[in-house]
């Protein structure tokens, strides 16, 4: 489950050429396949900024932008058929705006085309002065949050409609959030009023369905056990191993092996440092490492415990070896990178070059998996002994966490509230929770392991009585979280992941089509909720669609019935607007009852 904390905004312009589709796509311009790097890069970028950051003041009454405000470019890309488009974050009189983010869509030409808006109101707060002090702020943020707070720092908040003058506060040791982790507190500057209280990490499994389980007395209970990898599935490195070093020197990149848990025995690329000391860190993956929490809580990559094998062999299988669960992290880690490395150009999670991260063995008998933004990295209990008997280090589930990474680092999708037990609500979340499934089932796809068959279910591996957590296919088989399948004006209030089956359901008609079919031995039978077909146009190009649409058109806000348009546009500019994928796209989504009939009113 994605727990969502409430950014700061940052000002560093992050430079990126994310691919718009898989490799092998054929696009509506003239390119015809992923797209390039340009000549010049930083000087480019710097030159398409300042277009952009231009145009959105140019065309104030389109993008929301007014005086006051400051733009802060996050992400450039440029399209092979040359378009750009730079996403935003905003400041107003210098301070953050929560929920002003925005893309500004420019043409090769750099001449403005459009944009993409999360507030659709201006971001100046009703209010200049604030009533509380700093103190007061930490004060109230550290009652509700019941941990340490932090420094109070003046924002905007302009989610939910309308502006107000806010202190944001990050709270540690909350005893409200599992493993006594970090949550982040807005608190009205002038009333005093708690305006939001979510946790920073990012857990996979909501308070809702930990309760409903314990209800049920059901146990989550993974099959282990040694295996082969399939076929053709040895390690295949982003490049080929090689070392860095001499023939003789240390340190080198070598070829290793992992027993694991779950997905047998797997190659993996690792370090060696000594002639009988080797690493579980990739070097050919930007560094990928996991490390050992040790059963502390930390949210310090550096605190943990480097994995070491006197052997290129790490694990045993089982969990007597304390490196076992590390294989299935970075199995999994690297996996997914490789997906979105070899699908879309993406350069690791954030498109950055940079590593993504692990950590097994994190805190005393927590029961569950986290995409921690603080950390940069995946943290995995062992469970608690009880309900959950062993770690939740299986693929799909890393690759469902690591893309809300991906979610963090683009469109920065956020829940519309929290309740106190810590549930999210309302679509934006959903969406977030879908693409997580949705890209998390096709990082399975991507790996082809003959120990985890890749399908359209999500958490198959975990020992369910429903033999499943979430389906792609027909979400309402889920009885454990209410997973729903159509969307209905109270989808709004509805958990996320009950939610997120909309478009879950949507991206699977598009993939695959309504009806009866059998895939990898599994067998699928879609729905619609108006009783028509939908005719798929096959998972790659569907995943090339919502991709795209993830990076370019959507923003912390968008809701079921923006993605439908964010999809469309980027059906457009894949295929065309008169192409059978751009009309597909439509129709899927109305397959699940989202169309621009039944549009609601704005609440952004």
């Amino acid at each position: 489950m994605r727990r969502p904390h409430i950014r700061s905004v940052a000002v560093a312009v992050a430079v990126t050429t994310a691919a718009t589709g898989l490799a092998g796509t054929a696009f509506a311009g003239p390119s015809t396949g992923v797209e390039h790097g340009v000549t010049s890069e930083a000087s480019t970028a710097a030159s398409v900024v300042s277009a952009a950051r231009a145009a959105a003041f140019a065309h104030a009454s389109a993008t929301g932008v007014s005086q006051g405000d400051q733009l802060h470019a996050q992400d450039v890309m440029t399209d092979p058929e040359g378009a750009r488009h730079v996403r935003f974050v905003r400041t107003h009189n210098g301070m953050p705006v929560l929920g002003g983010d925005l893309v500004v869509h420019l043409s090769r030409q750099l001449a403005y085309a459009g944009v993409t808006r999360a507030a659709g109101h201006a971001v100046k707060p009703a209010a200049s002065q604030a009533k509380l002090t700093a103190e007061q702020a930490e004060q109230k943020a550290a009652a509700a949050a019941k941990g340490d707070a932090g420094s109070a720092q003046l924002v905007v908040d302009a989610r939910g409609g309308a502006s107000a003058l806010a202190y944001q506060v990050t709270v540690t040791d909350s005893r409200t959030t599992e493993g006594n982790g970090a949550r982040t507190v807005v608190v009205d500057a002038v009333t005093g009023k708690v305006r939001s209280n979510a946790p920073v990490s990012d857990e996979f499994l909501s308070p809702k369905l930990l309760d409903t389980l314990q209800k049920r007395g059901e146990t989550i209970d993974p099959a282990t056990g040694l295996g082969t990898q399939g076929a053709g599935l040895a390690d295949s490195s982003l490049s080929s191993v090689s070392s860095s070093a001499g023939a003789t020197g240390y340190p080198k990149t070598v070829a290793g092996t992992g027993k694991s848990l779950f997905v047998g025995t797997v190659g993996l690329t690792v370090q060696q440092t000594a002639r009988t000391t080797f690493l579980l860190k990739d070097p050919n993956r930007y560094g990928t490492e996991t490390r050992d929490a040790k059963g502390t809580e930390t949210e310090s990559f550096g605190a943990g415990k480097k994995i070491t094998s006197s052997s290129k062999t790490f694990g045993n299988g089982t969990t007597s070896s304390r490196a076992s669960a590390a294989v299935d992290a970075q199995y999994g880690i690297t996996k997914t990178l490789d997906f979105y490395k070899k699908t879309f150009n993406r350069k690791g999670i954030a498109n950055n070059s940079k590593p993504a991260k692990g950590m097994v063995h994190w805190g005393k008998k927590v029961a569950n998996a986290f995409w921690d933004p603080t950390c940069g990295c995946m943290l995995y209990g062992d469970g608690d002994g009880d309900m959950f008997k062993k770690p939740l280090v299986v693929l799909d589930v890393t690759g469902h966490e690591l893309t809300h990474g991906v979610v963090d680092a683009t469109a920065k999708l956020e829940p519309t509230f929290v309740d106190e037990q810590g549930n999210q609500y309302g679509e934006p979340g959903s969406l977030n929770e879908s693409l997580a499934d949705i890209f998390g089932s096709n990082v399975e796809f991507f790996t082809k392991n003959t120990k985890d068959t890749p399908d359209y279910l999500i958490g198959e591996k975990l020992g369910l009585q429903q033999k499943f957590l979430r389906r792609l296919d027909h979400p309402s088989l889920d009885r454990l979280e209410g997973t729903i399948d159509y969307w209905k004006p109270e989808v709004y209030y509805t958990e996320v992941h009950a939610g997120s089956g909309v478009s879950s359901h949507a991206y699977y008609l598009l993939a695959e089509g309504s009806g009866q079919k059998t895939i990898n031995g599994v067998k699928y039978d879609s729905p619609t909720y108006d009783g028509g077909t939908v005719k798929g146009i096959g998972r790659t190009k569907a995943t090339a669609i919502f991709y795209r649409a993830l990076t370019r058109y959507m923003v912390s806000s968008t809701d079921f019935h923006d993605a439908r348009v964010a999809t469309l546009k980027a059906a457009k500019d894949l295929y065309g607007a008169s192409s059978v994928e751009y009309k597909t796209v439509d129709r899927a989504w109305a397959a699940v009852n989202v169309t621009a009939a039944n549009t609601p009113a704005a609440r952004h």
